[in-house]
């Protein structure tokens, strides 16, 4: 249940990751949906931008065996490119900031509060515009753009909300 998640801290140490540089969780474009059938060059200038870079740690999250194989011929140094299936959410969490050309890991890291941008090169979905309207979601066209910064602890705290409240409301909206 979402309420009651907490991300797994052990997950960094799993992953072998640097807790004093920057994490940035990586997510390809979804190229095999019938929905995303343009190619997207920002995402491999992106790859390069944070690969490059010994501030950083780019934890990137391939959907496809091709695309698997394409990011680890790139054999860029801060590039980390998990050998399986991992804890997403908790990734998320504990990253800096989110990368992802898709929608749901998105819209998930707005949710936990962690800064987020998107490559999506087609249409943006209602929900992707209203949380770009509300500065919680940034498009991306030049990866020179990103602003590469730790988060602070303050930044770190969840919003807790109680699932009843949400159901009282819900349930209010059927009286009236």
């Amino acid at each position: 249940m979402a309420a009651g998640f907490e991300p797994d801290p052990a997950l960094s140490d799993r992953l072998g990751l640097d807790r004093e540089r920057v994490l940035v969780v990586v997510r390809t474009p979804p190229e095999v949906s019938l929905y995303h059938r343009h190619g997207n060059p920002l995402f491999a200038e992106l790859l390069r931008r944070l690969g490059s870079d010994p501030g950083v740690q780019a934890v990137v999250l391939p959907r496809t065996a091709a695309q698997d194989t394409a990011i680890r011929a790139l054999a860029l140094p801060s590039l980390v490119v998990p050998a399986q299936a991992i804890d997403a959410q908790s990734l998320v969490a504990l990253s800096d900031l989110v990368v992802s050309a898709g929608g749901t890991m998105n819209r998930e890291a707005a949710a936990l509060g962690v800064p987020v941008y998107t490559t999506y090169g087609g249409r943006l979905g209602g929900v992707d515009e209203a949380l770009i309207r509300e500065g919680r979601l940034r498009p991306l066209t030049d990866p020179r753009a990103l602003e590469l910064a730790k988060r602070g602890p303050a930044s770190r705290q969840r919003v807790r909300r109680d699932p009843a409240v949400m159901l009282e409301l819900l349930l209010s909206a059927l009286e009236a």
